[in-house]
């Protein structure tokens, strides 16, 4: 399954759901501007926008939520056990109060990988953060950049965009 995402003003992204009512286009806002994410549909809405390959995913990506990506820039000989890893981890983050959904992204184009996780609110991922279950799940992680990561990694913190914020 294919992802596609793009960054945009929210005025231009609504137009563009508009008049593509066919797509399941999610938007998502921040201080930074609009962010709009498809997936799994054939057409390519996004003259400049990301194409993604879907890993792995669990839930549904709903209408209202909080959402974190984390990009991780990733070396293409890397990328392999980078994957694998993923693959192979502990899903604990699924059973958190408040979790939503859980999109792992392999970029088609360049080498910042998504992991994008949805969350009922900031707190629930906050919560997360603090858990035993997070400090498990990242227990392995140097404290230093890895020598598979290009460059540091990043966090896109937003909320999803709702018709009433019109």
């Amino acid at each position: 399954m294919k992802a596609y995402m793009t960054n945009g003003t929210i005025e231009f992204l609504l137009k563009l759901r508009k008049k593509n009512p066919e797509i399941d286009l999610h938007l998502m806002h921040s201080s930074e501007g609009g962010i709009a994410y498809y997936e799994n549909h054939e057409k390519k809405l996004f003259q400049s926008g990301r194409e993604y390959e879907v890993l792995m995913q669990t839930g549904e990506i709903l209408e209202e939520g909080f959402v974190v990506m984390n990009n991780i820039p990733v070396s293409d000989e890397s990328k392999p056990g980078f994957e694998y890893r993923f693959k192979h981890r502990t899903n604990s983050v699924e059973g958190m109060p408040g979790f939503q959904a859980f999109r792992l992204l392999k970029p088609l184009k360049n080498n910042t990988y998504v992991v994008f996780t949805q969350w009922k609110s900031a707190e629930d991922f906050e919560n997360w953060k603090e858990s035993e279950q997070f400090k498990e799940a990242h227990k392995n992680q140097a404290a230093k950049k890895p020598a598979n990561i290009l460059e540091q990694a990043f966090l896109t913190v937003c909320n999803m965009y709702t018709e009433e914020e019109q």
